[in-house]
């Protein structure tokens, strides 16, 4: 059994979902680093317990196909002042379509040297809470049933083992679709 002892460092990230204008939601990423013990630079500075991390995303997602319409960045917080000239890389992301391979694509684009790692842990985070919160809007009212399990199947085959192709949960949903 791992056991555990005292507590150095926390990361939180919290995704919230907002209604947008027309049919757009808003999707909201908040990135937290807490160092909760004294570190040393490699100075040999004493350096105080804190926030290292505080950075927010906020996505407009348009439609039915999860077009990413406008990104805003923010950065509280950084250990660094450099970190800022990041801050526009994630623009690049306009009018990207939030589907399979959406994270695959984000880390070609601004991965490694090219972006901010943190930055893009925090947006693979938020891709998939953006297709909970955009459907959560869509099903507020009653859908017809063909439309409900056509964007179903659109947005959740092949996303984890539950929902597979060739699993029971599809074989039922197609069943009630043809039926």
């Amino acid at each position: 059994m791992i056991k555990t002892g005292q507590i150095i460092h926390n990361r939180k990230i919290d995704i919230t979902t907002y209604e947008g204008a027309s049919d757009s939601v808003i999707v909201e990423g908040i990135l937290y680093d807490e160092r909760l013990v004294e570190t040393f630079r490699p100075t040999g500075d004493k350096h105080p317990p804190g926030t290292v991390h505080h950075m927010i995303i906020r996505l407009e997602i348009k439609g039915s196909k999860l077009i990413v319409e406008d990104i805003d960045v923010e950065m509280p917080t950084i250990p660094y002042e450099a970190c800022l000239e990041t801050l526009d890389t994630l623009n690049q992301l306009k009018g990207m379509p939030i589907v399979a391979g959406f994270t695959a694509k984000v880390k070609r684009l601004i991965g490694g040297r090219k972006g901010c790692c943190h930055l893009l842990s925090l947006l693979t985070a938020m891709a998939p809470a953006a297709v909970q919160g955009a459907w959560s809007a869509v099903i507020r009212e009653p859908v017809a049933q063909e439309t409900y399990l056509a964007m179903a199947f659109g947005r959740v085959k092949n996303t984890c083992w539950v929902w597979r192709e060739d699993g029971p949960l599809i074989k039922e949903w197609r069943e009630k679709a043809n039926n």
